[in-house]
């Protein structure tokens, strides 16, 4: 069976990959929590951190996907009518921000990540390719509810690089559930980015690099890919 092996140098060490079993996730690069106008900026959230991850999340998507990596989007949202959002005894429904800010400002439901909308869409610089998946979910674990374990299983999926946002809610989420069904979870840290204080994306690193997973950067990984001969 054909192999693409190669050497990711990480922390807490190295992990050697195959990139035929390797899967990008990129987790809410949606226009809600990225671009001006969107649900995060509008609620006051600074972006410009988020906004700085979009070209190392490229880099590594073109790299990988060239390569023969499988690239995932996990794609947050709500249907129109809210039927897949909670009932109001429900903790998603004290919770979710998103649902809050839409009872309060209903107006500006394009704006969020309903599905359909321009808020729930993946940002125009790193739109999906046509071989490309999009995995909708209504939890911030991507695995909760949604056909991803299978996709990955059925693909022969055994490493996951993670990108995207938000680090310590939805990307660590979706890792920790990876880690616990057994592939060998990889966050990059300077493609993803936290919600809130960076005191959260340094704890999330501590997490994952002594308990869940492995971390790396983009030139570690992209580095590895492209000492992968064709």
């Amino acid at each position: 069976m054909e192999s693409r092996l190669t050497t990711v140098e990480a922390e807490p060490e190295a992990i050697e990959i195959d990139l035929l079993k390797t899967a990008v996730i990129v987790v809410d690069m949606q226009n809600a929590f990225v671009s001006k106008g969107g649900y995060f900026d509008l609620t006051g959230i600074d972006t410009s951190a988020i906004q700085k991850i979009v070209e190392p999340c490229r880099k590594i998507i073109q790299v990988a996907r060239e390569k023969g990596a499988k690239i995932i989007y996990l794609q947050m949202g709500f249907s129109a009518d809210l039927s897949d959002a909670g009932p109001p005894g429900s903790p998603s429904f004290h919770k979710a921000g998103g649902l809050n800010f839409f009872r309060e400002h209903p107006e500006l439901k394009d704006k969020l990540y309903f599905y359909g909308t321009w808020g729930a869409e993946i940002i125009e610089a790193l739109k999906p390719n046509q071989e490309d998946m999009v995995i909708k979910k209504q939890k911030y674990d991507g695995f909760m509810g949604t056909n991803l374990d299978i996709i990955l299983r059925t693909s022969g999926i055994k490493y996951l690089l993670f990108l995207g946002i938000a680090t310590n809610v939805c990307v660590e989420s979706t890792l920790r559930h990876a880690f616990f069904l057994d592939y060998f979870p990889i966050l990059v840290s300077d493609a993803v980015s936290q919600k809130g204080s960076q005191v959260t994306q340094e704890a999330t690193i501590l997490n994952v690099q002594s308990t869940f997973g492995w971390v790396t950067d983009t030139i570690r990984v992209i580095k590895a890919i492209d000492e992968i001969k064709d």
